[in-house]
């Protein structure tokens, strides 16, 4: 867990705030061990911005992953930060509901503190492609 949230922190310094300057960093760890980075990218009109978790997500299906076991979510004020709601959409649609979510509450006694969830606890009864049909 502690490699996850340090490359979630890490990626942070790469995020474009220049108006909320509340910076997020994701990082996403594939089934088989693989890690993708993301972060926010803020756009004057907002609706445009990029979030973290949708930017990791993105780099790592666009490289032909599918299979997605934890993801990791830091905010430079480590306020253990979870993905919004338009996020938990996005990764349910290529993540299981078991898929682990440690969201960064900082350092505590030298070692990265986490509240930890579950994508189905944090989004329950999700729209997927049965409900559609």
């Amino acid at each position: 867990m502690d490699e996850l949230i340090d490359a979630a922190r890490e990626i942070r310094a790469s995020a474009h705030v220049p108006y909320s300057e509340y910076a997020v960093g994701a990082a996403l760890e594939t089934a088989d061990g693989e890690v993708f980075v993301g972060c926010n990218l803020e756009n004057a009109n907002f609706s445009n911005s990029l979030h973290a978790e949708e930017v990791a997500i993105a780099e790592a299906v666009k490289e032909g992953h599918r299979d997605f076991s934890r993801l990791a979510v830091s905010s430079d004020r480590q306020d253990g930060v979870t993905p919004c709601g338009m996020c938990r959409q996005t990764l349910a649609e290529f993540c299981d509901d078991d898929l682990v979510v440690y969201c960064d509450l900082g350092d505590e006694d030298g070692a990265p503190s986490v509240r930890e969830y579950t994508l189905g606890e944090l989004l329950p009864d999700t729209i997927t492609q049965e409900t559609l049909e």
